[in-house]
């Protein structure tokens, strides 16, 4: 199956013909959901131009949910259930999901979560059109309380080479894909397995291991999924900065430690990666300075992080520039003007990377391998 050989952007994916139905198995991990759990599987059920069933997994809840997930299993065919007699976890609850899968596609769809109508004949046609392509991911729209209207109409689609998109998020070091608008291949799944036990990570370093052994595709203009927020949620709960830093800095230990350890690009993209989360802790802390918000303790837990990867006074240049912060007294240089400047100036790019983001599915323009950091 030959991969893409550079990025495509086309308008020329037409949606599949009434004589071909792509089959694709949702797995539903379920924690105390009940009261979501109807929804997310009627945007399932409801999907139009595909073969879908459903696997819900509980994970020994303590709510209604398992009662709520046999009753749906009761009244639809294409829905079954497995349950846990001991709390596992999200990534164990996935996993054991990915055992019954039978479906050519793979969507993992926390229980509070939901499918937009379309979305996964809109992701299929994609993935039939170039086989390359081991998973396809789209626009979510984050929500509280009700869901809101959603964009149906696609205005591009986009395949990047595999390597390519993950060289680029190495350099980046950030996740672009939230999780509910990601349609996987079942066959580069089960090539490069299920997710591995990462506290907040885990789908991050899922998405980056596919990339290495297949290409990456997106539905662009169309909202592909929509994203529950509420108090409960993983993805709400707040994690801070340095925590984050480390769970990404994971995510890619993870990963090389792995089959992409192995591929001939991975000490390159193990450089990109390390630098970046480098780099990211020292504008952390040149942007906590700025503000006036920094102490001594933060400062150095995020130089630690830094120093880990490279030296200080190594080439990032995020060492000189807080070194010079450093030369000045905390409380002095928030007052500086430049410095104000400086906090603004980052505060306009990172709402730039996410307009960017809103529209194209990354954070900037990709840039070939050889390329090093800056």
């Amino acid at each position: 199956m030959r991969s893409v050989e550079r990025t495509l952007r086309t308008r020329a994916v037409r949606p599949l013909g009434a004589g071909t139905r792509p089959s694709v198995t949702v797995v539903i991990p379920c924690f105390n959901y009940g009261r979501f759990l109807p929804d997310a599987v009627e945007s399932v059920l409801t999907q139009e131009g595909v073969d879908v069933d459903v696997v819900i997994v509980d994970d020994c809840s303590t709510d209604n949910s398992l009662a709520i997930a046999r009753a749906l299993a009761a009244r639809h065919p294409a829905v079954t259930v497995l349950a846990h007699t001991v709390n596992q976890g999200p990534v164990a609850t996935f996993n054991d999901g990915l055992e019954r899968v039978g479906g050519e596609f793979l969507v993992r769809l926390d229980a509070d979560d939901l499918l937009t109508p379309g979305s996964l004949a809109r992701s299929t046609a994609l993935a039939y059109a170039y086989p390359s392509v081991g998973l396809v991911y789209g626009h979510p729209r984050h929500f509280e309380g009700k869901p809101p209207a959603h964009r149906s109409r696609v205005r591009s689609w986009t395949v990047w080479p595999g390597r390519q998109w993950l060289g680029d998020r190495c350099r980046d070091g950030y996740n672009v894909i939230t999780a509910p608008e990601v349609l996987m291949r079942t066959s580069v799944v089960e090539r490069v397995g299920g997710q591995m036990p990462l506290a907040h990570t885990h789908d991050m370093e899922m998405w980056l291991r596919m990339a290495a052994f297949s290409d990456i595709g997106r539905v662009g203009g169309a909202d592909q999924a929509w994203h529950r927020e509420h108090a409960a949620s993983l993805s709400s709960r707040k994690v801070d900065r340095i925590k984050d830093l480390a769970e990404r800095r994971a995510a890619f230990d993870v990963l090389f430690s792995g089959p992409v350890g192995v591929i001939p690009e991975a000490p390159t993209l193990r450089c990109l990666a390390q630098r970046a989360i480098a780099r990211d802790a020292l504008r952390e802390a040149c942007h906590l300075l700025d503000r006036g918000k920094a102490t001594e303790d933060v400062l150095e837990r995020l130089v630690t992080i830094a120093g880990e990867v490279e030296p200080a006074g190594g080439r990032l240049r995020g060492w000189r520039q807080l070194e010079r912060r450093r030369a000045l007294d905390i409380d002095r240089v928030s007052s500086r003007p430049w410095y104000v400047a400086a906090a603004l100036g980052r505060r306009l790019r990172n709402e730039l990377r996410y307009l960017h983001w809103t529209r194209t599915g990354v954070y900037g323009p990709s840039r070939p391998l050889s390329a090093g950091p800056r």
